[in-house]
């Protein structure tokens, strides 16, 4: 028997044993794994303008109860950066990232994690005033960090995680 089944099974003896039980006539011998089931992943394509681009990444992906988005910046329905610098482009890409989440069964209080990627770090405090209004009720877990470049020259780029509505 290798170690790891050994340990797995000492391990189950105690935890029987603590909770006053008593490991099971068979507990010596291995046992095949029982069987998960998973659901599929489900891949949501990109819109349409980023969609006709051909961009080799989907949208969002939900497995299980979580849905994976991929980063944006703040792009128009054209695909094209927004004027006005980091606050305008902050709004769009959240919008943006709002209009993921609709189209993935979440929204933005379901969202449990950002990541977010500044090209200068000094425009933290002004993408934070943005950001911050578009969580009323909580703020998701959060790492943020500095960068030489994003995609089509963007300031900012947010990716998100969250719990997909029932």
């Amino acid at each position: 028997m290798n170690r790891i089944s050994t340990r797995t099974i000492m391990f189950t003896a105690a935890l029987l044993a603590s909770a006053g039980g008593s490991p099971p006539a068979h507990a010596a011998e291995p046992t095949a794994p029982a069987k998960m089931t998973a659901s599929e992943p489900v891949f949501h394509p990109l819109p349409d303008a980023q969609g006709a681009m051909q961009l080799p990444f989907s949208e969002s992906v939900r497995a299980g109860d979580m849905l994976y988005l991929s980063g944006q910046i703040g792009t128009d329905a054209t695909g094209k950066l927004v004027t006005g610098g980091i606050r305008a482009e902050t709004k769009q890409l959240m919008d943006n990232i709002g209009a993921a989440l609709t189209r993935g069964s979440s929204s933005f209080d379901r969202v449990v994690q950002c990541t977010v990627a500044l090209v200068d770090i000094k425009d933290w405090p002004a993408f934070n005033e943005v950001y911050r209004t578009y969580f009323p009720k909580h703020f998701p877990a959060r790492m943020a960090y500095a960068t030489t470049a994003l995609a089509l020259g963007a300031h900012a780029e947010v990716q998100c995680n969250a719990v997909v509505s029932r």
